[in-house]
């Protein structure tokens, strides 16, 4: 945020002294002046929160906390930099009042119009109280004008005080936010990081289960080979624990989810622009369009792959299309929401407190005991999408 610092300071001397000059001529004067007035039981995993995690969120907050303040003070700043300019276009007319004001008041009492003198030359007590009441009139018209210069210099610089209060509030407000952005993509980036590392070993692992299962086939057919001569029974037994060999294979995970890209060095706000489109295309024709700047939001916020929760919901209800409960389109435990927006924000809370970062085989194995194979490759696969 950029603000004007230019702006000028009132004369406390010149104040002090109107009013040192204000007393003298009431106490000489007449009368006295009168001033002015699915399968993953996902409730209890979502309860559970790491500290890493717990960092995500609160940097998250801390962060739109402090852009919120900042705004604010920012209307502050604009608000007590047009009062000022009111003011200073104000004060010259207003000085030569109240100088024309304190002429006209020393003049009076140099000229000594004493209460006798008022007396002596009156010549009926109504001629005497007339008098009385011009120069009340007189005195209070021009200690009036020399009280409002007092006022409007006060106020210029109670004004300017606000203001350089709110620009200092600003200035630490954006330290803070600075400071919050920065945690906030450094606990990203290490759980993007760490999240990646293991979707390698996992793929990795899975061609390394690809190549021992074709060597075990091949060392199978061979083994089949020479034992063509035995008995017919032996041989339809070893072919039925070969069938059972080979669907046991290819249940394994066939396809990884490749990294997500996220550049997590972006703002909030450059982070929803990049993915809030990209979800969006994904999601067209669905019960759940238009909700991609909810999930990239809330990605953002807990710190996870942008495509995981949407992707999710294609496996589990065809985006939104089955849900079992009211915006449930994930087979999230027992629950459900008023809404889409209060649905996402829960399940990526969820996942990213009971999950990780990104689908992963553990993650899978969590989510979906019975057929974990089968349902990690399909979020795999949707996720690549995306």
């Amino acid at each position: 945020m950029k603000v004007n610092r230019e702006a000028k300071s009132a004369p406390r001397g010149r104040a002090a002294a109107m009013r040192g000059v204000l007393a003298a001529l009431v106490a000489l004067a007449l009368v006295p002046a009168v001033p002015a007035p699915s399968f993953g039981v996902t409730e209890e995993i979502e309860a559970r929160i790491t500290e890493a995690q717990q960092q995500i969120e609160e940097s998250a907050a801390a962060y739109d906390e402090a852009v919120a303040r900042i705004a604010e003070l920012e209307d502050q700043v604009a608000s007590n930099t047009d009062r000022l300019k009111e003011i200073e276009q104000e004060l010259p007319e207003q000085r030569e009042r109240s100088d024309e004001a304190l002429r006209a008041l020393y003049k009076m009492n140099r000229e000594g119009y004493s209460l006798i003198d008022m007396v002596l030359s009156s010549g009926s007590i109504t001629e005497f109280i007339s008098c009385i009441d011009y120069l009340s009139r007189f005195q209070e018209r021009n200690v009036s004008a020399i009280e409002a210069l007092t006022s409007l210099e006060d106020e210029l610089e109670d004004t300017q005080a606000s203001l350089d209060a709110a620009l200092q509030e600003a200035e630490e407000k954006e330290q803070e936010a600075s400071d919050s952005l920065a945690v906030a993509k450094a606990a990203r980036e290490q759980a993007q990081k760490e999240a990646q590392e293991q979707a390698r070993r996992e793929r990795e692992a899975i061609e390394a289960a690809k190549r021992e299962a074709e060597r075990a086939a091949a060392e199978k057919a061979a083994a089949e080979q020479a034992a063509q001569e035995q008995e017919e029974a032996q041989a339809q037994e070893e072919e039925a624990a070969a069938e059972a060999e080979e669907e046991e294979a290819s249940e394994q995970p066939t396809e990884a989810p490749a990294d997500d890209g996220a550049n997590w060095g972006d703002d909030k706000a450059a982070f929803v622009e990049q993915w809030g489109p990209r979800i969006d295309a994904y999601l067209a024709g669905s019960p759940m369009a238009g909700t991609g700047d909810t999930f990239a939001s809330a990605a953002w916020d807990y710190g996870v792959d942008p495509r995981w929760s949407p992707a999710i919901s294609a496996v589990e209800s065809s985006k939104g299309a089955a849900c079992f409960k009211s915006h449930n389109a994930w087979g999230w435990g027992s629950s459900s929401w008023g809404s889409w927006e209060e649905a996402i924000n829960a399940h990526v809370a969820g996942l990213a407190r009971g999950y990780g970062y990104t689908l992963s085989e553990s993650a899978a194995r969590k989510y979906c005991p019975p057929n974990w194979q089968h349902w990690y490759s399909r979020c795999a696969a949707e996720m690549n999408s995306i």
